[in-house]
């Protein structure tokens, strides 16, 4: 006999119930370990604890925030978005382009906008309603922008030529001479989608999908339209990350957003969403994300050679990855 749709949501809250408690020990030990991080190298390096440095990190952390928010969504959603460095990359060209064509910076945003929502509707389209995997679909256009961007621009960056300073302002400027606006915008972005993961119907839906798509199909979820969504979502504030980053270049650079796709990946991953989807709280993602850069500061001041902070790097992907199938089994 067929389960009932309400009795199968009924049987799968109990899981719920015990990630959501997991998670909730995880963000605890992912603001004790950011802690820890911040008050060993203000001790070990003379400028690390400056209020300067320490703005200047959040203010580079919050392009990897912004694209984390909207990869983390993906994920949940039980899919994969690796695409975002070379979107970075590309959002840049008609951005900058249509600025030096005709002066105004809304045209450039418009248009830098435009290309973010194709990215992500083709991901989204061959993903969730084609039915090819989300993995190779995004691997592919990794591949695709940043060859584009590369025959565009004959791999040599197109300068800003009509120097507006509201265009630098949004990448360099900061509020009240103390915080970068990227920062403020970052966090303004990760209340507004928290607030919509935890208490509208969408971010419910999105955890459903993503914790067991048949269940939530039975429940009378549109399965392949919040998958199609997610990856809106995520192209739009990779576009939104990338504007940033070159407002704070100052142009469309090829090499924008080179292996920054690996960065977003690990912060999502350590700060606590599952690799298999329906779990994980964007709060943990930016935690992951602060964790992640202020390390990276803290070891470039320890003079640490680059090479071992990518293996350190590498190795902390690994632990959280191990994790999260420690939870998953425990679950299970």
């Amino acid at each position: 006999m067929p389960q009932s749709p309400s009795l199968a949501a009924g049987r799968a809250r109990p899981v719920t119930d015990l990630y959501a408690a997991l998670s909730r020990q995880s963000e605890i030990a992912l603001v004790v370990l950011l802690i820890v991080l911040i008050l060993f190298f203000s001790i070990a390096t003379e400028h690390f604890g400056t209020l300067r440095n320490l703005t200047n990190v959040l203010g580079q952390a919050s392009l990897m925030m912004i694209a984390g928010i909207g990869v983390a969504i993906v994920f949940m959603s039980g899919e994969v978005d690796i695409s975002v460095g070379s979107l970075q990359a590309a959002v840049a060209i008609p951005l900058i382009v249509l600025m030096n064509e005709t002066g105004s910076l809304a045209i450039g945003l418009a248009g830098a906008l435009c290309l973010g929502l194709i990215v992500g509707a083709i991901n989204g389209y061959l993903s969730a309603y084609v039915g090819i995997n989300s993995l190779i679909v995004t691997l592919g256009m990794l591949f695709i922008l940043r060859g584009c961007v590369y025959l565009y621009t004959g791999k040599t960056a197109i300068p800003d030529d009509v120097y507006l300073d509201s265009f630098f302002a949004i990448g360099n400027e900061r509020f009240l001479g103390v915080i970068p606006y990227p920062a403020l915008i970052a966090f303004g972005l990760l209340a507004l989608f928290m607030y919509v993961m935890r208490y509208r119907p969408f971010g419910r839906k999105v955890y459903a999908v993503g914790g067991n798509a048949e269940v939530a199909r039975l429940a009378g979820h549109n399965v392949r339209a919040i998958k199609f969504t997610c990856f809106i979502i995520s192209g739009v504030l990779g576009t939104v990350s990338g504007i940033l980053l070159a407002s704070r270049l100052g142009s469309a650079v090829h090499l924008s957003g080179l292996g920054f796709e690996f960065q977003v990946v690990a912060a999502v991953v350590l700060g606590g969403v599952s690799l298999s989807g329906g779990v994980g709280s964007l709060f943990g993602v930016a935690l992951g994300v602060l964790i992640l850069s202020y390390l990276s500061n803290g070891l470039g001041m320890l003079n640490l050679p680059t090479e071992w902070q990518l293996v350190i790097t590498g190795s902390i992907i690994i632990v959280a990855v191990a994790f999260d199938e420690l939870k998953r089994r425990r679950a299970g």
